[in-house]
């Protein structure tokens, strides 16, 4: 029941992140760039690490790094389906080509929210099953979710706008988002996860973020943008998400 009480906790931190990178749209590059290093910070210093630790004596870390990269591989045909189904329509009765600015159109900014929203609901899901070991090792995973909420609500609302979302559009997703891992707190309860199985999930969505974060967020971060100040955010975003590790450790 501890975890229950979390939910609220994990909407609130969610959606504040989402509300802060709406306001400071006018310095969205910065926020990209800053988020950018956040995911793939989280990627590799969390997921990743996790990922390995839960199937340690399951499968040979080699396996568990296949199914990272089968994430990344799988995200990226999605995003190149989205892209190509966004071209389509960028074709006038005329075969004319109509450009729409650097952005890949609100079909990639909701795959991408579609992704966020489903870590979050992983998220939600580590509460659960974390407090079911014991509630110290409840306590840590959540404070550390807690924390990766925040920038999983600017991730959120940056992916959508800055594929040409709308603020409506924006604010939807990240009510989603904010929703999500109260879902999969509520889940744990129902499913059982073995840790092998569970850990492969993780891998799966490691390989998720490295893509949006190296592929999608980085390059449009330092898109038309001064590049030091976006790579010095970038840096910032990954080593926040290394000093929380180790605070949650």
């Amino acid at each position: 029941m501890l975890s229950l009480l979390l939910a609220p906790a994990a909407f609130g931190a969610t959606m504040l992140g989402g509300l802060v990178a709406l306001r400071l749209k006018d310095r969205l590059h910065l926020i990209l760039g800053f988020s950018a290093g956040a995911v793939v910070g989280v990627a590799f210093f969390d997921l990743l690490p996790e990922a390995v630790h839960l199937t340690a004596g399951t499968r040979p870390p080699t396996e568990t790094m296949l199914f990272v990269a089968i994430g990344f591989l799988f995200y990226l045909l999605l995003d190149r389906l989205a892209l190509l189904h966004a071209a389509d329509h960028d074709h006038g009765d005329h075969g004319q080509e109509h450009h729409h600015g650097h952005g890949h159109g609100p079909q990639r900014g909701a795959l991408g929210a579609i992704t966020l929203v489903a870590h979050s609901v992983f998220d939600g899901l580590a509460i659960g099953f974390a407090f079911k070991v014991s509630s110290t090792i409840g306590i840590a995973v959540a404070t550390a979710v807690l924390t990766h909420d925040f920038s999983d609500g600017i991730n959120t609302m940056n992916v959508v706008l800055k594929n040409g979302g709308t603020r409506a559009e924006g604010l939807r997703w990240l009510l989603a988002d904010s929703i999500a891992p109260a879902v999969g707190i509520a889940v744990a309860f129902f499913i059982p996860l073995a840790a092998g199985s569970f850990g492969t999930v993780l891998a799966v969505f490691a390989g998720l973020f490295l893509y949006l974060g190296a592929s999608d967020l980085v390059p449009e971060s330092h898109h038309a943008h001064p590049k030091f100040l976006t790579t010095v955010m970038t840096i910032a975003g990954a080593a926040l998400a290394y000093g929380v590790n180790l605070i949650t450790l």
